[in-house]
């Protein structure tokens, strides 16, 4: 299921790549999740990687060729974000994984709330997050088969990842999908009707862009201190299936495709 992205510099193949890799935030085993993205990153021994636990290491961000960001509950500064925006807008290609488009705050009646905190960067991002079903399998459909980003990936379900319910901010071009009719006990937002949710798509911003990946849930025993002491169950979501880590060798790819 390789596909070729092409490059318009005709020394390419001895560039360096400068990336930053954001990965922090709440709930979440980020160390699993930095490691694999640093072991697909080192695929290409071209690109070298500085991580950050937040997107306040802007300067970083602005001299690297591709970001890329795993992260639940991490918002920028305002102008951060505006500097963000520039960067996109510039030509360069953001890979955002799973709950870059999260806010979340706990309630004392024990419902999580994905309050509307941050519009500003919820609309660079092209979705906000806002609720989620019981961890558990679901089917992961392509939206457009055709695309080279998704070509010769057939359906798949993870077994326990989290299915993320977000709301538009913006345009944009749906990947993969799920269609999902239920409840989210767990939210605010508990009660949804038969809805097409976009997995994975782009979002368009100047000359560059974001590709979104909606998938790839990952927790430890410990990653949901203080709420819960010892979390019962190691989980590994999208990390499971093939078909996830040949979406994020594709969307690295399509980043350094990017560059001039």
């Amino acid at each position: 299921m390789k596909t070729v992205f092409g490059s318009n510099h005709v020394d390419m193949d001895k560039r360096r790549i400068d990336c930053v890799l954001i990965a922090g935030g709440k709930w979440h085993d980020i160390d699993f999740a930095r490691l694999e993205l640093l072991k697909l990153l080192a695929e290409d021994q071209r690109v070298r990687v500085r991580v950050f636990e937040d997107y306040e290491a802007i300067d970083a961000i602005e001299a690297a060729d591709i970001l890329v960001s795993y992260t639940c509950d991490v918002i920028p500064s305002l102008a951060v974000q505006e500097r963000l925006r520039a960067y996109l807008a510039g030509g360069r290609r953001w890979l955002a994984l799973h709950g870059c488009n999260s806010v979340l705050r706990f309630l004392e009646n024990g419902k999580v709330d994905a309050p509307d905190w941050a519009p500003h960067f919820m609309e660079t991002l092209g979705t906000a997050f806002v609720a989620h079903p019981p961890v558990g399998p679901f089917r992961v459909e392509v939206t457009q088969p055709d695309h080279p980003l998704v070509a010769g990936i057939e359906p798949f379900e993870p077994e326990d990842d989290e299915l993320y319910l977000s709301r538009p901010t913006a345009e944009i071009e749906t990947l993969l999908h799920v269609d999902f009719e239920g409840e989210a006990p767990a939210f605010v937002a508990d009660q949804w009707s038969a809805r097409r949710h976009p997995l994975m798509y782009l979002r368009r911003w100047g000359d560059g862009a974001i590709l979104y990946n909606a998938l790839g849930h990952c927790r430890g025993h410990l990653d949901m201190q203080p709420k819960v002491e010892w979390f019962p169950k190691v989980q590994r979501g999208a990390w499971r299936c093939p078909e996830y880590y040949e979406l994020l060798r594709r969307g690295i790819a399509w980043t350094k495709a990017g560059l001039r």
